[in-house]
């Protein structure tokens, strides 16, 4: 039996990627965090002095680069053309890119055909802002992941200050809500919840009561 694919969509720092590990997790299914492939191509573009304000370019790259992402116990180790970039793509200086690579077509095109691919035999939970509307609008359980603005910052902060780094709340609040705007409004697959998604608000929810409250709706949806 081929078990359903879930796509999980929302903004940065709603923790959909958190949340998505712990149902793959729990239920055994396969994890792709699409993020973490659009800042593997912005590291990449960074790191090769593309020009960023160039789509041919960065479709040249995009091209170039043989991108695989594996999930473990360990958590999640991403390679480009052989080489392990999993640290380095999670930068403050990558977070400020993304939004920009991202937004090109020829890198979206690219990297949703591997998506797609990666998803074809089922039990896969897929992460990103565009998977439930554009990568697999035929995902049997789609969730749209969002918290407010504050809570969202204040993730990041958290996450950020793991790794070393400070920085002003207000400065990076301002820097989501811009990242939020280009993510929602650019041409081509912008991020919007799909029509039959479930809305998900983690703003006062713990990981644990999220976690449980989207088991739950899985339980009622697929009679398991």
């Amino acid at each position: 039996m081929i078990k359903p694919n879930i796509a999980v969509d929302g903004p940065a720092g709603a923790a959909k990627s958190t949340v998505a590990k712990k149902l793959a997790e729990k239920l055994g299914y396969s994890y792709i965090d699409t993020g973490a492939m659009y800042r593997a191509v912005a590291y990449c573009a960074l790191e090769k002095g593309v020009n960023l304000d160039s789509p041919e370019e960065l479709g040249r790259l995009v091209e170039s680069m043989d991108l695989e992402l594996n999930y473990d116990a360990n958590g999640l180790t991403v390679l480009c053309n052989g080489v392990d970039i999993t640290d380095k793509i999670r930068t403050q200086r990558v977070s400020q890119t993304v939004s920009v690579v991202a937004k090109v077509p020829a890198v979206r095109v690219r990297l949703v055909e591997m998506q797609r691919k990666m998803a074809a035999k089922g039990g896969v939970i897929m992460d990103g802002r565009d998977i439930g509307s554009y990568v697999l609008p035929d995902a049997q359980l789609k969730l749209f992941i969002t918290a407010s603005l504050e809570q969202r910052t204040m993730r990041r902060l958290k996450e950020l200050e793991a790794q070393g780094c400070s920085l002003d709340f207000e400065e990076l609040k301002q820097e989501i809500k811009k990242r939020d705007t280009i993510d929602a409004s650019r041409e081509m697959a912008p991020l919007t919840k799909a029509e039959d998604a479930v809305l998900v608000d983690t703003t006062d929810l713990s990981i644990e009561e999220v976690t449980e409250h989207i088991l739950n709706i899985y339980r009622q949806r697929f009679g398991v």
